[in-house]
């Protein structure tokens, strides 16, 4: 073992994994662990926002604890299998001497940091990014058909984990094009896309409505450089801390000296150039480019190693910014150390509050499936997350979570109510009012459908197909459609009943498992060059649903 790994290097990571599982232990979860944990609850091929590895993590750790650790256990794990793979990728025999240096170059990454404790689908990315280059590593010295195998099962594990993943194979295979007329190349796609097809027959089942989102669906706004443009150049120092000069200058000065070398660089440049690309369009999350901490800690490392002044003033800053991180993350598990508030503060104590008022009936949140997941970890009751015309989809409006709230007696927690029952803080300190349904009849499900090169706003007549999915009839008397007006940003800017009769004469009902059909007549919204309309259905006086895509005008 010490052949390979010196012993200190092997206690510094065995501290860093005790260090991740205390933190994983104390730490409230954040709203993002809540959502995927609620994807762990059933598990499925894939889910609204991304791939199913978070959730299959999530519920490997649920063995263990039912408890934040579990949540995390995997992403401990995970992260120490990442930092083994990197240091075996760093072929030199002057590494030993530097082992420290290694490590602080690590810890100085923020998100990197982070992603050895929370559970989020990034974590996986990391560990199956540092793997595929392993294996492609070792691919480069003796192509076989086993290693053409093992490569094409880690490509898919690596699209299960972020579709974000499709650009570290894609920018490896532009730094060896030549691949394309190899054999074990081709067997190694092949097997990656047999083992990928169970979540691309989950993503047609689903109309690719993941796809859908993240492309053409998410809301946008205006461009702006500093918003947009500047946002991601300072998301790109972000992901490196107070050594992103480091980091940096590294890539500046590596040469594609070999295969494996020039894969890390075009994996580098590219995720950078693709994204800078993408910011004239859209705003970059930091996370995005995360993916980035891979191939340019393998540079980075390799450069200091060769250059003894860098390595000196690396050393000294990289142990201050470990410092720092160190008293960040006692903050996240003791609140008073900073003066402010993170989300992973008091979400316990604030569902226990809750949860109190509400007994054993469950909460169904207004436009917050953040809230709805938190709550039903932390109380172990059920909880829905609504959501209206003003919101998103999300994995609350695909699964089957609302007919375990059907029918029952609810608190109902909307920002939209300014009286209540009883009063409830959100995270922020906001007042937010929940009131009691007797009989909750929720009908989200129901999906609008219209030839889109019949629509105008000229008056003309045009077909609405409602679709209702449910296995009774609904009245016609209990909903009313409305159409949501969109900007070209997918911004609602008007929101109107729509003028709609039965085609039918003496429609009284949605048939059950049918389509009804509609017509109507658009009028023009209240704002000039509407860019899209969306179908809108009210339930029982609910706010109106998202019961379509968005259609361009």
């Amino acid at each position: 073992m010490t052949k390979n790994f010196p012993k200190v290097f092997l206690y510094l990571l065995g501290t860093l994994f005790l260090l991740n599982l205390v933190q994983s232990t104390f730490t409230q979860l954040i709203f993002d662990e809540a959502y995927y944990w609620y994807y762990a609850q059933n598990l499925d091929w894939g889910y609204f926002d991304h791939p199913p590895m978070v959730a299959l993590l999530i519920w490997i750790g649920s063995f263990v604890s039912d408890g934040e650790l579990g949540v995390r256990l995997m992403s401990c794990i995970l992260q120490v299998g990442t930092i083994l793979l990197l240091w075996l990728l760093v072929e030199t025999p002057k590494k030993k001497d530097f082992v420290p240096h290694f490590f602080v170059l690590l810890f100085a990454m923020p998100l990197f940091n982070v992603y050895g404790f929370f559970t989020l689908p990034d974590t996986a990315l990391l560990f199956f990014t540092a793997l595929f280059l392993f294996v492609y590593h070792s691919f480069l010295k003796e192509q076989r058909l086993v290693k053409a195998l093992i490569m094409g099962i880690v490509m898919a594990a690596l699209m299960y984990s972020k579709y974000h993943a499709v650009l570290v194979i894609l920018f490896v295979l532009l730094s060896n094009i030549s691949l394309l007329k190899n054999k074990f190349a081709w067997i190694a796609v092949a097997v990656a896309l047999a083992c990928y097809t169970p979540h691309l027959m989950w993503l047609y089942d689903h109309d690719f409505i993941s796809i859908k989102y993240h492309i053409s669906e998410r809301p946008n706004q205006p461009y702006s450089f500093s918003g947009f443009t500047l946002g991601y150049l300072l998301n790109l120092i972000a992901n490196f801390g107070l050594l992103f000069p480091w980091f940096y200058w590294a890539l500046f000065k590596s040469n594609s000296k070999d295969l494996f070398t020039r894969a890390l660089l075009f994996l580098c440049y590219g995720v950078i150039i693709f994204f800078f690309i993408s910011s004239f369009q859209k705003r970059t999350q930091t996370q995005w480019v995360i993916v980035l901490c891979i191939p340019m800690a393998l540079l980075a490392y390799q450069f200091i190693l060769n250059h003894p002044l860098w390595r000196k003033w690396m050393f000294r800053v990289g142990v201050l910014s470990a410092l720092l991180f160190l008293y960040a993350r006692a903050w996240l598990v003791y609140e008073p150390l900073l003066p402010l508030q993170y989300e992973a503060h008091g979400n316990r104590e604030r569902v226990e509050n809750l949860s109190q008022f509400l007994q054993e009936n469950p909460a169904v949140f207004e436009n917050s499936y953040r809230e709805a997941s938190m709550y039903q970890f932390y109380s172990g009751k059920p909880a829905f997350s609504l959501n209206n015309a003003f919101y998103r989809r999300n994995q609350y409006s695909i699964d089957s979570s609302e007919y375990k709230v059907k029918h029952k007696k609810v608190g109902y927690i909307t920002k939209f109510a300014s009286s209540g029952d009883f009063q409830y803080m959100d995270r922020v300190g906001d007042t937010v009012y929940t009131n009691y349904i007797t009989d909750f009849k929720p009908l989200r499900k129901l999906r609008c459908f219209i030839n889109q090169d019949e629509l105008s706003l000229n008056g003309q007549e045009t077909l609405l197909k409602v679709y209702n999915p449910y296995a009774s009839p609904i009245a016609l008397e209990d909903i009313t459609i409305n159409v949501s007006y969109l900007n070209a940003y997918k911004q609602i800017k008007d929101l109107k009943k729509l003028d709609y009769t039965p085609l039918h004469k003496n429609t009284e009902f949605l048939k059950a498992a049918d389509t009804t059909y509609f017509k109507f007549r658009l009028e023009p919204p209240k704002f000039e060059n509407p860019a899209f309309i969306r179908f809108s259905i009210s339930e029982y006086g609910l706010r109106p649903a998202i019961n379509s895509e968005s259609i361009k005008i």
